[in-house]
């Protein structure tokens, strides 16, 4: 991937990982424009960035999804990178009782938003001489969580789409790439400096480094062993990774 020249749309883009993408496009020569629901948060990150475009947006919302994508394609015609990175990650049982609420919320954000979104700018997209797709998946796509249970089947489920997608992409100008984190030390749970999360600017300097050469799959090297556990064998890793997480949790608010 072409790391300079874009312009490119970032959804979740007022922390964390959204936030670090931005700004590190932001200072690579990009145009960037970030959404996110919270209208003082969007403004946070503009001051900060003076170049960095806003847009408020309600990722839940299909009509709110078709009024942007509407918006966004009229005022910059050039926009060849869309970046879904917008996601929640509630705790939840999965051996216990389901707060619906929050699964419907968990999925319309994480699943339907990502569906979505690239369905509205999919036509705009093959227009362009060259054009990204880029899906922000997770490590517990492939080795579960089972605190969040629901989040990484949303993770897996989003691994799934992108591999279609890149499928029927295929004879067009757009490439359709995925970002596997792992944990990352954000605000997407609870930024703690816990040793085992990797530092969100390590993260986003290594991540760059790997877009530029990457054809389907961007993974630092900390995400590798997960993602190299699916196949017959899996469970046991599954079982091991939950037992430590379960010894030593995730330190959350």
């Amino acid at each position: 991937m072409e790391l300079a020249n874009n312009t490119i749309f970032i959804t979740g883009g007022t922390s964390g990982i959204g936030r670090g993408l931005a700004e590190a496009f932001h200072k690579r020569g990009n145009k960037v424009i970030i959404a996110g629901r919270r209208k003082a948060l969007l403004q946070a990150v503009a001051e900060a960035n003076p170049g960095i475009d806003t847009i408020e947006l309600d990722i839940t919302s299909a009509d709110d999804i078709a009024r942007v994508a509407r918006t966004l394609i009229e005022t910059y015609p050039t926009l060849n990178v869309v970046i879904n990175n917008a996601g929640v990650m509630p705790f939840d049982n999965a051996a216990g009782a389901l707060d619906d609420e929050q699964a419907v919320n968990l999925i319309d954000t994480n699943l339907l938003g990502p569906v979505r979104l690239s369905a509205a700018f999919a036509e705009h997209l093959k227009r362009q001489p060259r054009a990204y797709l880029i899906n922000n998946s997770s490590v517990l796509a492939y080795v579960p969580l089972a605190a969040t249970a629901l989040y990484s089947a949303t993770k897996a489920a989003i691994h799934s789409y992108t591999l279609s997608q890149r499928f029927m992409f295929r004879d067009t100008s757009v490439r359709v790439l995925e970002i596997a984190p792992p944990w990352v030390d954000t605000d997407l749970v609870h930024k703690s400096g816990d040793p085992r999360a990797m530092p969100l600017d390590a993260f986003i300097a290594e991540t760059m480094d790997k877009l530029a050469d990457a054809t389907d799959e961007v993974l630092v090297d900390a995400a590798r062993p997960l993602r190299d556990n699916a196949g017959p064998n899996e469970h046991t890793l599954v079982h091991q990774f939950n037992v430590a997480l379960a010894e030593n949790p995730i330190p959350v608010l």
